[in-house]
């Protein structure tokens, strides 16, 4: 599988992620700070990988912040996308049965190697849910219209 992955500094477990997923036989699209030719703030290194999604240049991506928030925010604002920020393993099993995510965000301060080989795991193990209830949610998504902001 084609994983792009998105970091905007290399603290943490940055490095480790491009690892453990070319442990895991997966070949790895690096931005922000993992790629020296890219813009490594947040916004913009989790937006490209989201777009690799998007655009099918990658199956999914990770991306990755000091808190995963923001990485997570940045990936969602590129239609198609569905980023979930994950913490444990349940978590990601659950984001990628339920909510079909297809990019994972992930803390850069908050997630140790061992954390990140359990959400890995478990995020690579489970397959979207065919139940039709969950089908129903995940099609109703690009039916949500985007707010105006005006109320």
């Amino acid at each position: 599988m084609r994983i792009a992955v998105a970091a905007d500094s290399l603290d943490g477990i940055a490095e480790r992620v491009v690892t453990a997923l070319r442990e895991r036989g997966h070949e790895v699209v690096p931005h922000g700070a993992l790629n020296d030719g890219e813009r490594a703030d947040w916004a913009w290194a989790c937006e490209a990988a989201a777009r690799d999604v998007a655009e099918g240049r990658a199956d999914q991506a990770v991306v990755c912040c000091w808190t995963g928030t923001g990485a997570s925010i940045a990936a969602n604002k590129v239609p198609g996308v569905r980023a979930a920020l994950c913490a444990d393993a349940y978590t990601a099993g659950g984001a990628r049965t339920w909510n079909d995510a297809n990019v994972l965000a992930l803390s850069l301060r908050l997630t140790s190697a061992v954390v990140l080989d359990e959400i890995l795991d478990a995020w690579f193990a489970s397959r979207p849910s065919t139940d039709a209830v969950d089908q129903a949610n995940i099609s109703h998504l690009s039916e949500i219209p985007i707010s105006s902001g005006n109320g």
